[in-house]
């Protein structure tokens, strides 16, 4: 896929997580998608495949979430199968807590689906507005 087909997949992702969809996201990631969260929390690891990637990173995350998760694009730069995104994600945790993140996404995309997310983002916000993940049996 060209760079600015890569784009339009990027901006199709986001134009459902402004909303709380997340939907077009989960329908974008390949099978052996892999997930990286930089850093030194709980959270931080690479997260290997589809189904671990749901398993133990979405479903715990969003097990903490009182309402619904948005996260609004501000801006992206496409270069071949690489898009960098920058963008702000916002909830209220079960624990009453906002959890309002700023994040850089490094993404490779191959055959218009997402293969490997590297993340960035403010991690001593995420272990104060976070409990450590529950990863279910």
């Amino acid at each position: 896929m060209s760079a600015t087909e890569n784009r339009k997949l990027v901006e199709d992702i986001f134009a459902g997580l402004e909303k709380g969809d997340g939907g077009p996201f989960v329908r974008s990631l390949a099978d052996d998608f892999c997930w990286t969260i930089i850093g030194n929390t709980a959270w931080s690891g690479t997260y290997r495949g589809k189904a671990a990637v749901r398993r133990e990173l979405l479903d715990p995350l969003f097990a903490q979430f009182a309402d619904q998760y948005v996260n609004r694009l501000v801006g992206l730069i496409a270069e071949g199968d690489r898009v960098a995104v920058e963008c702000r994600g916002r909830v209220t945790t079960t624990e009453g807590k906002t959890y309002a993140n700023t994040y850089c996404w490094v993404c490779r995309i191959e055959n218009g689906k997402l293969t490997e997310l590297i993340e960035y983002m403010d991690t001593a916000h995420m272990n104060e507005a976070l409990q450590p993940p529950q990863v279910a049996a």
